[in-house]
Formats: C-alpha cells, structure tokens, sequence
C-alpha cells in the first residue's frame, strides 16, 4: 500500500533563493509518516498511552534528486518495505509534479517510552503496517 499526503511549500519551508531547505524534506517525510499511521486509525500517542512506546528514527538514507519551490504543490508517498520484531522500514518519496524531489529510506525503531529499549512492534502495528 502506499500512502499519499499533499504538502503545500511555505516560506517557512525554503531558504532565501525560494528553493526548498534540505533539511525540510526530512519534516515533510515526518508528517507524511504520522499521517498514514493517523490514517490507519492509530495514533502516536495512542502507541505511547496504550503500548508504552514510541517510534523512532533510527536511520535514514536520502537522495535529491530535483528542486521543490515556494508554492509548489508536493506530495509524500509513503510505504513500508519490511517488517521485522522490533523495526520496520519504509520508502518515502517526496514528489512534484509526478517526479521525485527526494527519496527516503527510513529505518524506524519501537522503544519503550520509559527505558528507550527496543521493544516489539505491537501486534495491531504490524497488521496494518502490511
């Protein structure tokens, strides 16, 4: 499955030419995770109050391949590619006009909220991750 979420590019998001900071496709690959994980009916805080567990960033990998502009129109499209005990990874592709902008693979770890040890991806995770 792969999942899309629509981002409109802000002044806020680009540097002083008007182009896209790098930084920032790594906050829209951000919000474009929340919002599949929102729309499979569970929550971030939701892990965390019910599961006692957060999901963090463990790695990732991006390439640029084309420039995103003030006011442009982006898409991010997220999917997960493998699901192991306590990971799971996804491709992100932060796209205009059809064409990616940047490529991500993110690496994502469950940790306990309290002690940040991994712990297993919860099994009401993993059936809607797949």
């Amino acid at each position: 499955m792969i999942h899309k979420h629509d981002y409109r590019i802000y002044y806020e998001d680009t540097d002083a030419g008007g182009i896209v900071y790098h930084a920032n496709y790594l906050k829209f690959a951000e919000r474009g995770r929340t919002e599949m994980i929102r729309d499979m009916n569970v929550t971030n805080a939701q892990l965390r109050d019910d599961h006692g567990l957060l999901i963090v960033v463990r790695h990732i990998d991006i390439d640029y391949s084309a420039s995103a502009y003030l006011e442009d129109l982006i898409t991010v499209e997220s999917r997960v590619t493998d699901i192991g005990k306590t990971s799971f990874t996804m491709e992100q592709k932060i796209m205009k006009d059809g064409l990616p902008c940047a490529t991500l693979i993110v690496k994502l770890v469950c940790i306990n909220a309290d002690s940040g040890r991994p712990v297993r991806v919860p099994d009401i995770l993993k059936e809607k991750l797949r």
